[in-house]
């Protein structure tokens, strides 16, 4: 018989679980409607439009591909300075490099406000850097690096990087050689995924971009924050609407290339012990070969 206690336990978890998705994804479709219909206040009585999205690109693209542009830049930047620092720190586990690996997440534990207002006072008299897009971008390569560094260690720690690196060394390759051939292949993982949280990270963040932005250099966020502050809700809704049809798609990349690596990982594991086992049936031959002669 059906013992009665894990089926209500059962339906018990799979209805929280459907109140949370609920409590969180409600909120969102009534933000995506507004967005399309001609007023919020009447509803989905007043008809449907797509005038408030027109609106809004005609108003707001250039912050859409200044978003786009900085959130690029920032991975690049991220990927040049985190992959080589998470390859020394995951070499020489040492206390200095545990207190350089809890210096880099200072401005994660920082507030983003005092973050840049650290980065006006130390750089703000350089007019020409001031208003420049590239000092929103140091802003963010200083908040988002320590989530690549961080996924990039976490591979790292789990393989034997020492055995690799000998190896390679006894082969004849060198220092880069090494990094480039024999690192960067076994840490696809760590970077993909860092590379996705850098990404998303860099287009959503407001904190820090609403201090270091000027008028020229508005991002997506702060777009979004003038929108529901000084124009029509549905304006701000569909402002929304674009956001979310930006970032889903690059999410939904980021997320295929995660698992087109993981099962490239997978089939290379399977066939590594069919690659080992191949040579052992001319062992019999060689044996029998040695009896015949003696």
């Amino acid at each position: 018989m059906f013992p009665v206690r894990p089926r209500f336990r059962y339906w018990l978890q799979l209805a929280l679980t459907l109140a949370v998705c609920l409590f969180m994804i409600v909120p969102v479709v009534l933000s995506v409607l507004a967005g399309f219909t001609n007023n919020i206040f009447v509803g989905l009585a007043s008809g449907l439009t797509t005038r408030w999205i027109e609106e809004v690109w005609s108003l707001y693209r250039n912050t859409i591909f200044l978003s786009l542009g900085i959130a690029l830049a920032c991975l690049a930047c991220t990927l040049v300075l985190g992959v080589p620092a998470a390859y020394y720190m995951a070499l020489r586990r040492n206390r200095v490099t545990r207190l350089i690996e809890e210096l880099l997440m200072l401005p994660v534990a920082i507030p983003g406000l005092a973050t840049a207002l650290g980065l006006i006072l130390l750089y703000g008299q350089w007019q020409a850097l001031r208003t420049s897009w590239v000092f929103i971008l140091i802003g963010h390569v200083l908040f988002t690096l320590p989530f690549m560094v961080r996924a990039v260690l976490a591979i790292l720690s789990a393989i034997d990087i020492r055995t690799l690196e000998e190896a390679a060394a006894s082969l004849g390759a060198g220092r880069m050689q090494r990094f480039f051939t024999v690192i960067l292949p076994n840490c696809r993982q760590g970077i993909l995924a860092g590379a996705l949280m850098v990404v998303t990270l860099s287009v959503g963040e407001f904190n820090l971009t609403w201090m270091l932005h000027t008028p020229t250099t508005q991002t997506l966020p702060v777009g979004l924050a003038d929108s529901y502050a000084s124009m029509r809700l549905e304006i701000g809704s569909a402002y929304t609407i674009v956001f979310f049809v930006m970032i889903i798609p690059l999410l939904v990349l980021m997320q295929a290339l995660t698992a087109m690596g993981a099962r490239a990982r997978r089939h290379a594991r399977a066939d590594a012990p069919s690659a080992v086992a191949a040579p052992l049936p001319t062992a019999p031959a060689a044996t029998s070969t040695e009896t015949r002669h003696a």
